[in-house]
């Protein structure tokens, strides 16, 4: 038969040339089967004479035409999610003409028969064509079926192939490029499975730095799919091309793996304990991998980009896809310069090329210039409109992180300084790339064109045209107003926290009942920047009254006749140090978490003189400027006669507790809850710390990737102390606030607080709106369960 015609191709009948037939992943396949020396699992791949005919005969091709017709505006998407599943749906209900039915059984048996195998287990690719598009891309937009076992199996999974030419991507794809979707063919490529123990990626170009010098080599445990998706932070191996000597090599931690299930399918396991941190392949494997690629390389005489798998049975390596790398040719196709509205003056790209993977922190969008500082000492360096690229923040970067457009961390959870100071701000961010993919700092280049979607925790390379156009498109004033929304009122007080006192002005408007904590930190860092000791020394303490002051001011200001609750200085000695002149007064301590901090320095001889500023502070705003809706908390305070201290040398200073001047503890450790009858003597009330006193209560580290999964507010164990709290406060009349990060976090636990009685929350700026509404839906519902008596019940035991 005609090649042409033919419904089935073997791979060594193929030829890279093929794409027509076979599109770019079969053709590939064909050319390192039947030109090169490299191991490639046999297999053979439908043609795209076999999809037209399949849609010819089953008279899906008019189907589709008539259901597109429904499809018009792409940009919706729950318009285009209906129809694109009505498609595929269409697709996978059609019985497949026999004659093509016929040529995939006899194949697949004949290459059982080949293989020396009865029903072989295979991968079924997809492979598009678009012969008539050479500037189309649809890399990835298919997709894959892993250890499929059976001819009926394969039929189907073939015609599940043809489907995902019309998923959501790939059919938006070709709308926003005006190609035809009826122009485009699928070939499968059907190849026999490769029982991998460990599969990975591999490219003869650097993709950060565009250095052809090296082989970039990463793996892990079982299929090659969790590394391909980014599942898991795979090994990373880097070989010099000349030599094949491996010049660097970096292990991660591989917790989980997907692998295949003998009766077929694939299924995600645990990696065992001592087996997570240890390579996926040896040294002498990533040699020969390296050579593979430096052969496959010569022979298509272009950068490549290849997947490769080790076989469990036999330790044999496979070549399981190889194609021409796009990232870097890319970089001068397909783009134009941006439009002025855009703000944006770098080539755009339609193509969405991820680079790193996070969890999204602060949700937005932003585009622009990467700026890589791993030294905060280089901090001065960084310009307005980048955005920040470091290993984890700390509150001497909060004046890079005001400048920046976004700020992505390779370290950090949810509750992370970058991730509480980015929401604060209303910046972009995504933290923890390292445990999601991989570092960030090592894998974005200084000064590379990226975009920052932290809505969904990605960033892609280059400024990707339909990420930043919706922004563009924006009035000029969204983004510098709070537009005020109408909002229910509730009994339970909602609060907003707040650290920049420049946002003072655009957040007050929401309706927000006061702010809740607002951290010193960020006027220290973003105006003083100098101890205060040694500003004392040096003679200017009233440097520090006086910023200190007109930061207070203005937030009280904007909220007035709302209360601000100003939480006294909270910085650890290895924080203050990096305020000039710290290293004079600052100790060197191995924990500096549970250090010298809080309320600990407040009354130390050592520090007194400081704290006396910061007091001095809060009168001259009081008093001076007359604002009296401004309090103060204080945290980190351990011992009940620590409060008392503080609340005697206050006085002294002449701020004095009563009606109008409250005072407030920070309940983030054990002692507070504990002890909090005695604690009630010399406070007004409390706001939980939940970060602090989640991790103190567990025992576990927010900040440390390893236990991260462990610290969850939620815990029974953090429940019953809040619960106990609340009781304990309420009975000598002093109340209970919350200002850590799971009311904004968890909805949930918002119910859990209102329903233990808790007075007031307090959430960062974007989630007050939807705490408000959710916590007046709570209190609907208790009021409801209280006259129907037929509430839910708690299934929880909160007894301490």
């Amino acid at each position: 038969m005609d090649r042409d015609k033919a419904f089935v191709l073997w791979f060594d009948e193929l030829r890279r040339a093929d794409v027509a037939l076979v599109g770019g992943k079969s053709s590939s396949l064909g050319e390192l089967t039947s030109q090169t020396k490299v191991p490639v699992p046999y297999g053979f791949a439908t043609t795209a004479e076999g999809y037209r005919h399949f849609m010819h005969a089953t008279g899906l091709d008019v189907t589709i035409k008539e259901l597109l017709k429904g499809l018009t505006d792409v940009e919706d998407p729950v318009q285009l999610r209906d129809v694109t599943a009505s498609i595929r749906k269409a697709i996978c209900d059609a019985d497949m003409p026999q004659d093509l039915a016929d040529s995939i059984r006899s194949s697949y048996e004949e290459l059982g028969r080949k293989m020396g195998e009865t029903d072989p287990f295979v991968a079924v690719r997809s492979s598009a064509t678009a012969e008539d598009l050479p500037d189309a891309s649809f890399a990835g937009q298919q997709d894959t079926y892993l250890n499929v076992k059976g001819a009926d199996m394969v039929i189907q999974k073939v015609k599940e192939c043809y489907a995902s030419t019309f998923t959501d991507r790939a059919t938006y794809y070709r709308t926003k490029q005006g190609f035809d979707h009826l122009s485009v063919a699928l070939s499968a490529a059907v190849q026999m499975m490769v029982f991998s123990k460990a599969a990975g990626v591999m490219f003869t170009v650097d993709l950060v730095t565009g250095d052809d010098s090296t082989i970039t080599i990463e793996g892990a445990w079982g299929l090659g799919e969790y590394v391909v998706q980014g599942t898991v932070t795979p090994d990373n191996f880097r070989v010099r091309k000349d030599d094949l000597a491996i010049i660097s090599k970096m292990i991660n931690t591989k917790p989980i793996k997907l692998v295949r299930k003998d009766t077929g399918d694939v299924e995600e396991q645990a990696v065992p304990e001592d087996q997570q941190k240890q390579p996926a392949i040896t040294d002498d494997q990533v040699k020969e991998l390296a050579g593979y690629a430096k052969a496959i390389e010569k022979h298509y005489g272009c950068y490549m980009d290849m997947e490769w798998g080790v076989d469990e049975r036999t330790n044999k390596i496979w070549l399981l896809q190889a194609r021409p790398e796009t990232v870097w040719s890319k970089k001068n196709k397909e783009k134009k310069p941006a439009s002025a509205e855009s703000g944006v003056s770098a080539a755009m790209t339609k193509d969405r090329v991820t680079i790193v993977k996070g969890l999204p922190a602060s949700p937005g969008h932003a585009a622009g210039k990467a700026h890589v500082i791993l030294d905060p000492s280089k901090i001065e360096e960084f310009k307005d409109g980048e955005i920040l690229v470091t290993t984890m923040t700390a509150p001497d970067w909060v004046p890079a992180m005001k400048k920046a457009k976004a700020i992505v961390t390779d370290a950090g959870g949810m509750t992370c300084h970058a991730s509480i100071v980015s929401r604060e701000l209303g910046i972009p961010c995504i933290v923890g790339t390292k445990s999601r993919s991989q570092e960030a700092t090592t894998t974005i280049q200084d000064g590379q064109d990226i975009t920052v979607d932290a809505t969904n925790g990605i960033v892609y390379e280059g400024i990707v045209e339909d990420i930043v156009k919706p922004a563009a498109a924006a009035p000029a004033a969204t983004a510098a107003t709070v537009v005020a929304e109408t909002a229910p009122i509730t009994g339970t007080k909602i609060y907003m926290n707040l650290g920049n006192p420049d946002l003072a002005e655009k957040y007050g408007v929401l309706p927000c009942d006061g702010i809740g904590l607002m951290r010193e930190e960020f006027i220290w860092t973003t105006f003083i920047h100098e101890h205060p000791l040694y500003l004392i020394e040096i003679g200017h303490p009233e440097r520090v009254v006086d910023q200190l002051a007109d930061g207070m001011r203005k937030v009280c200001q904007a909220l007035a006749p709302r209360p601000v609750t100003l939480r006294f200085s909270d910085f650890k000695s290895s924080e203050y140090r990096n305020l000039k002149g710290g290293d004079k007064y600052e100790p060197q301590e191995s924990s500096a978490l549970l250090g010298w901090r809080g309320a600990s320095r407040y009354y130390d001889p050592k520090y007194i003189e400081a704290f006396k500023l910061e007091i001095k502070a809060v009168r001259k705003v009081r008093e001076e400027f007359g604002f009296k809706n401004l309090n103060v908390m204080i945290p980190f305070c351990r011992r009940v006669d620590e409060m008392e201290k503080i609340v005697n040398l206050m006085d002294q200073e002449g701020l004095h507790r009563g009606p109008d001047f409250k005072v407030w503890l920070m309940a983030e450790i054990p002692s507070n809850i504990i002890l909090a009858d005695q604690f009630n003597k010399f406070v007004d009330g409390y706001s939980i710390g939940s970060n602090d006193l989640t991790m103190l209560i567990m025992g576990c580290d927010r900040d440390n990737d390893t236990v991260a999964p462990l610290f969850d507010e939620r815990n029974l164990a953090v429940k019953r102390a809040i619960r106990h709290l609340i009781s304990v406060a309420h009975k000598d009349g002093k109340t209970v606030s919350i200002c850590g990060q799971a009311p904004s976090v968890y909805p949930d636990f918002t119910e859990f607080l209102v329903k233990s009685g808790i007075d007031s929350v307090s959430v960062n700026p974007d989630a007050v709106i939807a705490t408000k509404k959710n916590v007046a839906q709570i209190e609907q519902r208790i009021l409801m369960d209280s006259l129907t008596g037929k509430g839910r019940a708690d299934t929880e035991d909160y007894t301490w």
